[in-house]
């Protein structure tokens, strides 16, 4: 539900200037993918072995995880109250609204990593973040 949400821009107050969905998909895919540390055979990283506990206990756990994220970047970029006016010249617009997108990647990055390192956190239900899909 809340994917769709997200997809249809249907909860919450949405920003004069989006961002492109697409391209966030693929930014969290490709973040998870890194701090999950999913391409080693065996997780070299504490996050990565922790997120393994959670897959092992809910399989349906990196959807979840996804979910998550994207639902955490959506709420810090509309925290942000981007709009054409934090932009330049329209020749610079997509790299200006990449730029911005970043920026919001990162700290969308910085926040899963410390919640999912807390040491209360015993499933993916207990992230702080999680709260953001209800």
């Amino acid at each position: 539900k809340s994917f769709q949400d997200l997809l249809q821009k249907q909860e919450g107050d949405r920003a004069l200037w989006e961002y492109p969905f697409a391209v966030a998909g693929v930014n969290i895919t490709f973040m998870l993918i890194q701090i999950l540390d999913i391409e080693a055979i065996k997780p070299r990283n504490l996050v990565g072995a922790t997120f393994l506990k959670f897959l092992a206990e809910n399989e349906s756990a990196f959807d979840l995880l996804y979910c998550i994220t994207f639902k955490l970047m959506d709420h810090q970029w509309l925290a942000m109250h981007a709009s054409y006016m934090d932009f330049n010249c329209p020749t610079f617009l997509m790299l200006d609204l990449l730029r911005f997108m970043q920026t919001v990647m990162k700290s969308t990055r910085r926040q899963i990593e410390r919640e999912l390192l807390e040491e209360n956190i015993k499933r993916l239900e207990d992230l702080p973040s999680y709260r953001l899909l209800n």
